[in-house]
């Protein structure tokens, strides 16, 4: 594959990712609002059967992957890191600020992420943000500001729960897509995801005893559990991860901040979700970043 056609397939996947997680969102609120889901349990199915589907896939596509993968020490210490770390904490805390909020708040939130990858970057090669890098990190501090105090500094228009919740899921994010880049590269996103996913599905699982079944499970809450483990795992974290291996987590993940853009059309057209012009403000100025 030359390096064009590379980036142009790792910008597709990016935007894609973010489409994808976008509907995955406005789900979860639709389930927590409507039918009065656990957000444990959603997180727990959610991890556990994406990551049943996507390892079922890495053994049919990508079989000496899996055998190399979980053969070397080094790489099973990231995947469970990536797993538990990464994957099963920003899982959670996402859900759960969607469920204190919103999904276009909670997502807005976790969108905080690529500046702190860029902290990061910066970090890691000893050098100062350029004027844009930094006027992009004050555009995302001044996007939460206005989001969650709507301009007056005496009240919160979002609880403090919720954006705790929304900050740890933006921290995780950055983790998540940086931890993994090494080993995506060798053994490819599938295969990673899958089994970083798996991880994280059963140790939550086993946590929160995720295998009490809610009794008020009706066809719309299957349709919209299914809809959240494949439209909005499977699919996503696969292109978004790929995404990265091709244009690297940077760029990746600017691209996929489509998210919060699809997710907050989405939950205004289906769940008639009410946006003042305050949250508008906020949600665009950390899009800009």
């Amino acid at each position: 594959m030359n390096c064009e056609s590379q980036k142009v397939k790792g910008i597709i996947f990016s935007l894609l990712g973010g489409f994808f997680w976008g509907f995955s969102g406005v789900c979860g609120q639709y389930l927590f609002n409507f039918k009065n889901t656990n957000t444990e349990w959603l997180t727990s199915v959610r991890m556990l059967f994406a990551g049943i589907i996507m390892v079922i896939i890495a053994l049919i596509t990508q079989r000496e992957n899996v055998k190399c993968i979980l053969s070397d020490k080094r790489d099973r210490i990231v995947l469970v890191l990536f797993g538990v770390v990464g994957l099963m904490t920003c899982q959670y805390s996402f859900f759960a600020s969607v469920a204190e909020s919103n999904a276009a708040t909670a997502t807005i939130l976790q969108y905080l992420g690529p500046a702190l990858i860029m902290i990061y970057m910066c970090i890691r090669a000893l050098r100062l943000p350029t004027p844009r890098e930094f006027m992009a990190v004050i555009l995302a501090m001044l996007g939460i500001f206005v989001l969650a105090t709507h301009g007056d500094i005496h009240n919160l228009a979002i609880s403090p729960l919720g954006l705790l919740l929304g900050f740890i899921s933006a921290v995780t994010l950055a983790l998540y897509t940086v931890m993994p880049v090494n080993i995506i590269s060798r053994w490819g996103s599938v295969t990673v995801t899958g089994f970083g996913m798996l991880i994280a599905g059963v140790v939550f699982t086993i946590i929160v005893r995720a295998w009490k079944i809610p009794q008020n499970i009706d066809m719309p809450t299957l349709i919209a559990t299914i809809a959240i483990v494949i439209f909005g795992t499977v699919i996503p974290f696969t292109l978004y991860l790929q995404g990265v291996s091709y244009i690297g987590a940077q760029k990746a993940s600017v691209l996929v901040c489509i998210e919060p853009v699809s997710s907050t059309i989405m939950s205004a057209f289906w769940l008639k979700n009410k946006f003042t012009l305050m949250d508008i403000l906020g949600f665009s100025l950390i899009i800009i970043t």
